[in-house]
């Protein structure tokens, strides 16, 4: 059930993560774009917004898919599914980590990091499948 706490912990961290980038984020640019008139100033705006949607979006996907392997994990351990709950983790923490701090003003360098992030995020689902096909062909899973 660890990974299922986590998975909700991580759900709710995207729905704060969300509500601030819908509110908080929104209306700190809207404050700096009051200062300039400057077409590509709102541009800028508009790119790290969308920036931190992607990220809440696939911290929340992701934040799922931990839920489901810590179900998943309580009828058949595998490690498998650990090293899929583990990758989806260190995906959120990367790929979205990154792509909230790009949002937020961090210099776009990050963007070469947030790669690897995803490449965590399409082994981790790899990982799953792995555990629930064993699981299935175990007689676990029907």
């Amino acid at each position: 059930m660890w990974w299922v706490a986590c998975g909700a912990v991580l759900a709710g961290l995207s729905v704060a993560a969300g509500a601030f980038g819908a509110h908080g984020l929104k209306g700190r640019l809207a404050e700096d774009l009051k200062l300039s008139a400057d077409e590509s100033a709102h541009q800028e705006a508009a790119r790290r917004l969308e920036i931190f949607d992607t990220a809440a979006r696939y911290h929340m996907y992701h934040a799922i898919a931990v839920v489901l392997i810590g179900l998943a994990a309580t009828r058949h351990s595998s490690i498998w599914l650990t090293a899929g709950g583990s990758l989806f983790v260190a995906g959120i923490l990367v790929f979205c980590g990154c792509l909230y701090a790009m949002a937020l003003g961090a210099p776009r360098i990050l963007g070469a990091v947030v790669p690897f992030g995803g490449v965590g995020f399409i082994l981790g689902w790899i990982c799953l499948a792995i555990g629930a096909v064993q699981a299935a062909s175990e007689g676990i899973a029907s």
